[in-house]
């Protein structure tokens, strides 16, 4: 009887071994699961909806770079070396990028595709981190509109057209502007009728005191004239990771601009789509423009004048020509660009390396032996040639980095 019950003792040892094994396994797979869940909820990362993340972004660091000509990155093709430069992809290297640049007590800027900033021949002392965040995500709304995020890296005009293959309309006038979609948001940019600023819902950008991702509402953007919250002292703080735009299946096309009138009547067009409107910007650009890619320039060089009713009607009745544009309450829009070419003749006007498009007086070109010294100066020289006839003058658009 003794050596029965042994037998029995002994048989079921396993079984109980086996059997509180599984139970510790479940309740580690529950545990972790857990965890999980917490740290979906406190992981800024969460907020960008995986736009910019990768499979191993938790474990692959970004790569830091020295002595990297920044001439090479940028469409003036100026500028000297970044004493550090760095390209991230997803949330987490730009997040090693800035505490980087802290640890080492570093300056640092964000460069997109190098389109509207002009760097210092002396280079930039600090980091300079190459925004390649990407990712696009369609979300379809209650009132037949749909939200598009984009990661901020995404170059603008490929967004721009993947908007319109998806037959959504809004963004259109803004074809062929050069940058990424970071950028669009940071500058306000706009063109041919439309702003940018009125088709944003949100941005969502890395508070780089918390290294938290905050999404600001379009009105927290506070977007202005070719500027925004993110230009600001306080805005400097922040970095652009993505941003969303409300855009309209059956939207209302803009075709007030003269060119885009005439292009339509010589195309014979009754009843364009919005892919003709692309196709409209995209040609008179072409036409009127230096190419961003081969002819050395930022495009527009500076901002158009902003001036109260009474300074600008002055000016408007001295030059009736002018082309004016609303501007908000009580203030009108100089185009610069008419300004410089009708008023002050500067249009294909060069100083050594240095001068004004053959078609477009807004934009200096460098023949590709200049310097941003030499940019800066031809800049201000032309800002001199508009005060000496207006008593004003315009701002540059172009960012300059020191």
């Amino acid at each position: 009887m003794q050596l029965k019950q042994d037998f029995k003792l002994r048989t079921s040892r396993p079984r109980l071994f086996l059997l509180l094994a599984a139970v510790y396994a479940e309740r580690m797979k529950i545990k972790a699961n857990i965890q999980q869940r917490r740290a979906r909820v406190s992981d800024p990362a969460r907020n960008v909806s995986n736009i910019g993340s990768s499979a191993s972004w938790r474990t692959r660091p970004a790569t830091i770079q020295k002595n990297i000509l920044l001439k090479d990155f940028t469409t003036f093709s100026t500028g000297g070396p970044a004493r550090y430069f760095v390209r991230v992809k997803t949330l987490e290297e730009l997040k090693y990028a800035v505490k980087f640049s802290r640890r080492l007590n570093l300056r640092y800027f964000v460069l997109g595709r190098g389109a509207n900033v002009l760097v210092s021949d002396v280079g930039f002392n600090g980091l300079v981190i190459k925004m390649e965040i990407c990712g696009t995500r369609f979300e379809k709304k209650k009132n037949g509109a749909v939200c598009v995020t984009a990661g901020a890296g995404e170059d603008w005009d490929a967004f721009v057209a993947k908007t319109l293959k998806r037959g959504f309309v809004g963004l259109e006038n803004l074809s062929l502007v050069p940058g990424t979609v970071g950028a669009s948001a940071v500058g306000s940019i706009g063109c041919y009728g439309t702003e940018v600023k009125d088709h944003i819902f949100s941005v969502e950008a890395l508070n780089t005191e918390t290294m938290r991702i905050k999404k600001f509402s379009n009105k927290e953007c506070n977007f202005k004239y070719r500027e925004s919250f993110f230009k600001t002292k306080k805005g400097k703080n922040y970095i652009v990771t993505s941003v969303t735009f409300e855009l309209k299946k059956n939207g209302t096309l803009k075709m007030d601009y003269k060119d885009v009138q005439e292009y339509f009547l010589r195309k014979k067009i009754i009843s364009p789509k919005a892919q003709d409107l692309r196709d409209a910007i995209i040609e008179i650009r072409t036409k009127k423009l230096p190419n961003i890619l081969t002819d050395h320039t930022a495009g527009s060089f500076f901002k158009n004048i902003v001036l109260p009713d009474a300074l600008a009607d002055e000016i408007i009745k001295k030059y009736p020509g002018i082309a004016v544009y609303p501007a908000g309450r009580g203030k009108k829009k100089l185009a610069t660009g008419w300004i410089l070419d009708h008023i002050c003749g500067l249009r294909g006007v060069w100083r050594g390396n240095i001068g004004t498009h053959i078609n477009q007086a807004l934009c200096v070109v460098n023949n590709g032996q200049g310097t941003t010294e030499e940019v800066l100066e031809f800049a201000k020289w032309l800002q001199e040639q508009v005060k000496n006839k207006l008593g004003v003058f315009p701002e540059f658009e172009v960012q300059v980095i020191k």
